[in-house]
């Protein structure tokens, strides 16, 4: 078996670089811990923190496909992030005009939970810990 330890981060692809960086950063409250811009790729990468750790690295390149998202296609089904009041992001996420679904429950933990879209269409779900 291999000993790992975490996981290190996610990559995503977004189709608008300066709205998914605002998105991420001003939005969901990431920092930024480096952003690069790779000439010969013609693509940025934006590396972003969540309380200190490394978590998302946000590239762009010219002209991405677009992600299939319903119905819902092989591969990175959403991200999750843990919050403690789901009220109070689901109110943070209206000022920002970022619409969020009903809230839920998980059947089996009894935690709630919703769902939002970033920028291109990716489930980002809130789940209150």
């Amino acid at each position: 078996m291999i000993p790992l330890l975490y996981v290190h981060h996610i990559a995503l692809i977004c189709s608008d670089y300066a709205v998914s960086k605002q998105f991420y950063t001003e939005v969901l409250g990431l920092r930024v811990i480096r952003e690069v811009y790779r000439a010969e790729r013609q693509s940025y990468k934006l590396d972003l923190a969540l309380h200190g750790h490394y978590i998302i690295e946000l590239f762009s390149f010219p002209e991405p496909p677009p992600r299939p998202t319903r119905p819902e296609a092989t591969g990175l089904r959403h991200l999750a992030f843990a919050v403690s009041d789901l009220e109070a992001t689901v109110a943070w996420l209206t000022q920002h005009s970022v619409a969020a679904e009903p809230i839920r429950t998980d059947e089996f933990t009894g935690r709630r939970f919703t769902f939002i879209q970033d920028p291109d269409g990716l489930p980002v779900e809130f789940y209150e810990s």
